[in-house]
């Protein structure tokens, strides 16, 4: 689901800049959030930032009911686990072959054990974690257009495809080409961005799944990257992503932070998803111009399945899946998260991506739909400790097995 942005409240619309408060509740057991203002370890991936040995799982507060959900998530995800490469350096596919024969034939209600038997936690960089979180919104769509009903959910397009401009000498063409598109002359250019696309551009252009009714929040379910369309007669199409227009991301909470919009005095907006929602309706004509500074533009697919897909390819489950850089977290690996956030204490399952969800220890929470959902998800930001649990195999290799 986190395939571009994925999806990411705090971040995704554009570190919005609030100051994340000091812990309103005493710190999990032995967790020592860092300082608000500490920056974020960067390296090529998980091994090049240091492993270092963590508790074992059974000294860890895992309750039962956790267990067992984050079981049911391991197991969904074995599949994929075993088909694909880590690019974290941490595992091989060989490594989750024991773990993984074992959680299909495990009594659901020794889950603990499983974990505690199979896994060794490992700390990567210098632990210190930092979640927000995302959601699957719910929005009022149709199949038809009629009215009330004119914004356009787009399929991809043909004419979208990637490329070497002109101007890019065939010394310097290395990795991926670009997106963009062939104009009328035969020429390679950017793609329509969001402001051209709103205007028509692709009327008649491109095939359509639905109509959406507010703007506004179709803005938003485009940064999540999935959702739900829920028409008057009770019909509901989730959709997921497709693919991007492979114009510049801008977070509008950044922009309205350096705007001054944001922050607690007279005027201002809080920096949640909520508070620049309520910006952009009570100023429409700066909402919608302020909006189109985000260039990129997201394309959806139908999805039929009953959950949205992560990036692993399974569906994402609500708190037991988190989006985690796959150059620090193997896709598939259980994560033990210990914050100032109770509520996204636990045991999760490395599920899906984002583009703003980048280095080690940064992690996005998954919370489901509804509206209880989307206010967790658009006010989380949770700072703490992080432990990714890898299998045994693997943390022998790397030394990592806790006494």
């Amino acid at each position: 689901m986190r395939r571009w942005l994925g999806l990411v409240m705090v971040l995704a619309l554009g570190a919005c800049g609030r100051v994340v408060p000091q812990a309103s509740v005493p710190p999990p057991t032995g967790v020592t959030p860092p300082p608000v203002s500490a920056p974020v370890t960067l390296a090529a991936n998980a091994v090049l930032s240091g492993v270092a040995i963590g508790p074992a799982v059974a000294s860890l507060a895992l309750a039962d009911a956790d267990a067992r959900s984050a079981l049911s998530s391991f197991i969904e995800s074995c599949p994929r686990v075993l088909s694909r490469d880590d690019t974290s350096g941490l595992t091989r596919r060989e490594d989750w072959r024991v773990p993984c024969d074992a959680a299909r034939a495990y009594p659901v209600a020794q889950a603990r054990t499983f974990f505690a038997e199979h896994f060794s936690p490992v700390q990567i960089g210098d632990g210190r974690a930092f979640a927000t979180g995302y959601f699957e919104p719910e929005i009022a769509g149709s199949r038809t257009r009629r009215p009330g009903f004119d914004v356009p959910v787009y399929a991809m397009p043909a004419d979208l495809v990637r490329a070497w401009p002109d101007t890019v000498p065939l010394s310097e063409r290395s990795g991926r080409p670009p997106l963009g598109r062939y104009d009328e002359s035969g020429r390679f250019v950017l793609y329509h961005d969001r402001a051209a696309i709103e205007r028509g551009a692709l009327a008649g252009k491109a095939p359509v799944i639905a109509w959406a009714a507010d703007p506004v929040e179709f803005f938003f379910l485009q940064i999540q990257g999935s959702g739900r369309l829920r028409s008057p007669e009770g019909e509901v199409i989730r959709i997921g992503y497709a693919g991007q227009n492979g114009r510049e991301y801008v977070g509008i909470g950044g922009v309205m932070r350096e705007r001054g919009l944001l922050g607690d005095g007279p005027g201002k907006y809080s920096g949640s998803m909520q508070g620049i929602m309520a910006y952009i309706r009570e100023n429409p004509r700066d909402g919608r111009d302020l909006m189109r500074l985000n260039k990129s533009w997201i394309f959806f697919t139908e999805l039929k399945g009953d959950g949205p897909l992560g990036a692993l390819g399974v569906p994402v489950r609500r708190e037991n899946s988190v989006a985690a850089d796959p150059a620090f977290v193997p896709l598939g690996a259980p994560v033990w998260l210990q914050l100032d956030r109770p509520e996204a204490n636990g045991l999760w399952i490395a599920q899906d991506t984002g583009g703003a969800i980048k280095g080690a220890n940064r992690f996005d929470t998954f919370w489901g739909a509804g509206e209880d959902a989307r206010r967790i998800a658009g006010g989380m930001s949770g700072r703490g400790r992080a432990y990714v649990l890898l299998p045994r195999a693997s943390a022998q290799r790397l030394g990592a097995v806790p006494r």
